[in-house]
């Protein structure tokens, strides 16, 4: 079995000899065989630079360069490592990660040489891509020919940082038959071709780009583009010009989008789809009518723990069912116990959310493999799912509540991953009586009001369908009291202001909206906050709540209008907060 595993040096090498186009960037064209020879060359290079007995680890601080993937795929070759370098990091924290997963050799460019300022980093080697130095260097190696020989595919080839909501990002593992493996199955599920381009505008630092973008590309032998960085506005002029087939995306840059001036041409682009999540139904809708493009919900933890495939049939405002050999369940992760089945409305409202949501788990074998150096996130990750052994459940148990296990028998290995434990995603999700899965935020998003448990991504997906917004965040700020409040920050679209009482009669015509889910705040921004990896920045938004400096329009208790909170309303808010004990909760 071991034998049948693909390396990533092996889809490397595969390219030397092969002239065809195989890396655009700004206009300029590598062929694949050019991007095969610069990554023997740095593998060369990375083999003279690594110190003997150290970790082959090396750190990438780049935007998306060629040489961002000629150092991956040279790290391939030499059996090394890359931990992608976040650039919105700084001081001791980007210090931290580049120390923390003991690279020994860091690449950058002059761009970012003012992030290095002042750090400690002993032992680091650094080469700096844009100048004569590093072309010299590179020069000696000339000649050298793409090697895969000693590469297995239980070498470590990424570790790239999960961005938490809290504590010091994680450094998840993913080895070269791990991510050759990924690669190969996104080829198989959307059909790619060798005369297929990627468009990668993503940042490379994350597995987005590379585990969803790069690698398949790389499998199939096609086109890699590069955007230096995401740019709604040079979207559609890149496309064009490189001919791009496929892109992926998150739920905001496809916000971004849809928020540039609509063009009586913006069909005319040669995309056959576009691939990524939380888009949410209303933006997918809205940018396949517009542009002419489907876009497809996925859905795999970046740790490899699990995956959901669309397939055809597939609701909408659902990713999917559980991806082969993937035995996935939503539990309630205090009781472990899995939750019944969503229920909907003729309208297709969720009627049973606070039954329905729970956390997904995969309860079979997985590819997690693990952080660096963080066996206590090893474990949270993996936690036992139910102290006896694996088995359908009895009809019993079910009526009584009793913890509910996977229907996998102790022939398909159930028993030996009950001892490692099931793989928790830390995502909410409901699952409809057929199996098709539905997002439904991450755990840290869920809102407790008035007793009654909500996920914010359900209420979003009903905001998202206010006219003004360009964008929407919902997200839970503590109440003075017990529980949760609702808050929503709304970046609005390009030339309107915001309409308190319009705002209020869109949230009465809404069918779907619970008499618990209405905002009680409403921030009201030019552009939302992002992360570095285009995700909305809801740890900054949840920890800023409704003292910040951008207009916030207030339903006070017991009104049903919404009117601007004062000075005077946040004081008098304060003290109650004070009152109860509950101030330092505003911060979390």
């Amino acid at each position: 079995m071991g034998s049948m595993r693909r390396t990533v040096a092996e889809l490397v090498r595969e390219r030397w000899g092969d002239h065809r186009p195989g890396l655009w960037f700004e206009g300029r064209v590598l062929s694949h065989h050019r991007v095969a020879a610069g990554a023997a060359a740095r593998a060369a290079l990375l083999a003279d630079l690594l110190p003997p007995g150290a970790e082959p680890h090396l750190g990438v601080l780049l935007d998306n360069t060629p040489e961002y993937p000629m150092w991956l795929s040279a790290a391939a070759l030499a059996g090394a490592a890359v931990a992608g370098i976040n650039p919105t990091r700084r001081g001791p924290e980007l210090a931290r990660d580049i120390l923390h997963t003991e690279c020994r050799v860091l690449i950058t460019e002059r761009a970012h040489l003012p992030l290095l300022d002042g750090l400690e980093l002993p032992g680091v080697r650094v080469l700096v891509t844009d100048t004569d130095a590093y072309a010299d260097l590179l020069a000696s190696y000339d000649g050298a020919k793409p090697d895969a020989s000693g590469a297995t595919p239980d070498d470590r080839l990424l570790l790239y940082f999960t961005s938490g909501s809290t504590g010091a990002p994680k450094a998840a593992i993913c080895t070269q038959g791990r991510l050759a493996a990924a690669g190969q199955s996104l080829v198989d599920h959307f059909g790619v071709r060798p005369d297929d381009t990627h468009y990668i505008c993503m940042p490379m630092f994350h597995g987005n780009a590379v585990i969803a973008d790069w690698a398949p590309a790389l499998a199939a032998g096609a086109t890699v583009a590069l955007r230096r960085r995401f740019s709604a506005s040079g979207f559609l002029a890149d496309v064009r010009a490189c001919g791009a087939t496929y892109f992926t995306y998150v739920g905001r840059a496809v916000q971004y989008l849809l928020a540039t001036p609509a063009r009586p041409d913006d069909r005319d682009n040669p995309l056959r789809m576009g691939f990524g999540t939380e888009a949410g139904a209303v933006d997918a809708a809205a940018f396949e009518e517009r542009f002419g493009v489907r876009l497809v919900e996925g859905y795999g933890s970046s740790e490899g723990g699990a995956a959901i495939q669309w397939v055809p049939g597939t609701p909408v405002g659902a990713i999917g069912r559980a991806a082969p050999g993937d035995d996935l369940a939503v539990v309630d992760p205090q009781t472990r116990r899995e939750c019944p089945p969503a229920a909907f409305a003729e309208d297709g409202r969720l009627l049973n959310g606070a039954d329905s949501i729970g956390e997904l788990v995969n309860r079979g074998p997985n590819p997690f493999e693990g952080y660096w150096r963080n066996p206590a996130a090893d474990a949270a990750r993996r936690r036992r799912g139910s102290p006896r052994s694996w088995g359908s459940p009895r009809a019993s148990e079910v009526e009584s509540g009793g913890e509910v296990e996977s229907g996998r028998g102790a022939e398909s290995g159930g028993g030996a991953e009950t001892e490692r434990g099931w793989y928790w995603t830390g995502d909410l999700f409901y699952r409809d009586a057929d199996g098709f899965l539905y997002f439904a935020g991450r755990t840290d998003d869920r809102l407790r009001v008035d007793s009654e448990n909500l996920a914010a991504a359900m209420i979003e997906n009903i905001l998202a369908r206010y006219a003004d917004a360009a964008a929407v965040a919902v997200y839970a700020v503590p109440d003075p009291v017990a529980g949760d409040q609702v808050m929503v920050t709304v970046a609005l679209r390009a030339g309107v202001s915001f309409d308190p009482l319009n705002f209020g009669e869109f949230l009465l015509s809404q069918p779907d909206l619970g008499t618990k889910m209405a905002p009680r705040f409403v921030r009201i921004v030019e552009r939302m906050p992002v992360t570095a990896t285009n995700k909305i920045h809801r740890v900054g938004l949840r920890r800023e709540g409704f003292r910040c400096a951008d207009p916030v329009w207030w339903r006070p208790p017991g009104e049903c209008a919404y009117r601007r909170l004062a000075e005077a309303d946040v004081e008098r808010l304060m003290a109650e907060y004070r009152a109860r004990g509950r101030e330092e909760l505003l911060t979390r």
